[in-house]
């Protein structure tokens, strides 16, 4: 079995052994025409939200095929707070990128935000529809990265956050806001340890991640007021598109969900 699809109208009770799942439109023609799946070969379904079987195809058509589910594959909550990335607009395709790769990861939401040095920017006339533009193109790339990784559940792309949402969440109890940035004096690795030990741990951790330029430094020193962690990744700087790929590994490796 190598592939994925989903069917987002699902949900678990529609895939349990015996059933018949027919898959169509863009899905079903890009299963049947690009990946040239044929009667006889195993497949998964899903529905995106953490239901998610296996079986094998009983008929294909020019853009559908059905699938007869003989296997429900278990799909528990991953361990530990819910991660979020909050990844600033960033120019060209560098923050899709961060999508693909956070997806890949396991992230299990993604927020944009437009920082003072992003290049790209959602704001201004026509803002609206360059927000529903951008956050579309981010959950298409959620969405894909997600059946690549053979993902139960698609991350959730979030609506834009401000500076003044980030620092209003920041100050909750429940959640823990996390910057990366060279200025943080400890490092995301002994911070995870800690974390991971709390007898009261918080329901989300969100891990924000600078434009190219970085951050303006009201930026930090908002957040920190707010209650936010300013954190060292490492002793490089990484590029916006991968340090929050990788702040998420050592997270993962920390709260034991790899």
């Amino acid at each position: 079995m190598a592939n994925l699809y989903y069917r987002e109208d699902l949900d678990a009770s529609d895939i349990v052994p015996g059933s018949l799942v027919e898959v169509s439109g863009d899905e079903g023609r890009h299963a049947v025409r690009v990946s040239r799946l044929r009667v006889g070969e195993r497949t998964a379904i899903g529905d995106g939200a953490g239901a998610l079987g296996d079986g094998a195809v009983e008929s294909v058509a020019k853009d559908r095929f059905t699938v007869r589910i003989d296997r429900v594959i278990p799909s528990a909550p991953p361990a530990g707070p819910r991660l979020v990335l909050v990844q600033a607009l960033a120019k060209g395709d560098r923050d899709e990128r961060a999508v693909e790769q956070a997806t890949e990861f396991g992230v299990d939401a993604i927020v944009p935000w437009q920082a003072a040095r992003s290049v790209s920017r959602w704001d201004g006339s026509g803002a609206q529809e360059r927000i529903a533009k951008g956050l579309a193109k981010w959950r298409r790339v959620a969405r894909e990265a997600s059946k690549q990784s053979m993902r139960a559940r698609i991350p959730e792309v979030r609506e834009p956050v401000s500076l003044d949402g980030l620092r209003e969440i920041a100050s909750r109890e429940q959640e823990t806001v996390v910057v990366l940035h060279p200025r943080g004096t400890s490092r995301v690795s002994t911070w995870a340890r800690s974390a991971a030990e709390s007898a009261h741990p918080a329901d989300e951790l969100l891990l924000v991640v600078g434009p190219e330029g970085g951050f303006a430094g009201d930026e930090l020193d908002g957040l920190e007021e707010a209650g936010a962690s300013i954190l060292l990744l490492g002793d490089t700087v990484l590029r916006t598109s991968s340090a929050g790929p990788a702040a998420l590994a050592v997270l993962n490796a920390a709260f034991q969900r790899w």
